[in-house]
């Protein structure tokens, strides 16, 4: 009996023990798993890559060249030749102004012993009725201004009308009048009343044909 009694405490004793054992196993947290500080490297560590995309390369924008500024040159004047500075007709000027300007010009190159105003007003197939009856050609009208021996203090038009007939062709009819000495130093003081036909050829006025009679000396 004596022998029984300490075996029941003990195993009483026993029992408790496994009791609170089991309630500390139940009411002590688990212990948190914190990660390993250490990793394992197996090789060198890969050097990091930017994971940020490349903008798409634009292409460069070229700019615009500004045009060379315009310089403000002015054209070279056409270089004039003898006759197309007497015969070319002004453009502020029209038939009756230009024509007038021809038979002035002409009539004072008789004055001057200038034959090469009729070179260029005169047509080459001009055909003309001299003050004297004589019939003549360009080349007449060129030698009479080339052997003339008068000395002249003026000689001028008077009178002078246009009419024109179509485009292109007009008749002057007008008076010349002339003073000055002869070769022989005698006074002259002449008119002649003259007829001339004009036709504008390559933008030039010729002249085709003329009728000239002494009115006066």
């Amino acid at each position: 009996m004596k022998l029984i009694t300490p075996l029941i405490g003990i195993a009483a004793l026993s029992f408790v023990t496994l009791v609170l054992a089991a309630e500390q196993e139940t009411t002590s947290p688990a212990p948190e798993q914190q990660p390993s500080a250490t990793t394992e490297q197996t090789g060198p560590a890969a050097p990091e890559t930017a994971t940020t995309p490349k903008p798409a390369e634009q292409p460069a924008v070229q700019k615009k060249e500004k045009p060379a500024a315009a310089t403000s040159q002015k054209p070279a004047a056409p270089t004039k030749t003898a006759s197309s500075a007497v015969t070319a007709p002004s453009k502020k000027m029209g038939v009756d102004a230009t024509l007038k300007d021809n038979e002035n010009k002409w009539e004072a190159s008789y004055a001057a012993h200038n034959p090469s105003v009729a070179q260029a007003f005169v047509a080459s197939d001009f055909n003309g009725v001299y003050w004297d009856g004589r019939v003549m050609g360009k080349s007449g009208v060129v030698s009479e201004i080339k052997k003339d021996k008068d000395t002249y203090k003026s000689a001028v038009n008077e009178k002078l009308t246009v009419h024109s007939y179509g485009q292109g062709v007009a008749v002057v009819i007008g008076t010349s009048h002339e003073k000055g000495t002869t070769k022989d130093g005698k006074p002259f003081d002449r008119a002649f009343r003259f007829t001339d036909t004009w036709m504008q050829r390559g933008g030039q006025w010729q002249c085709v044909a003329s009728q000239v009679m002494k009115i006066k000396g």
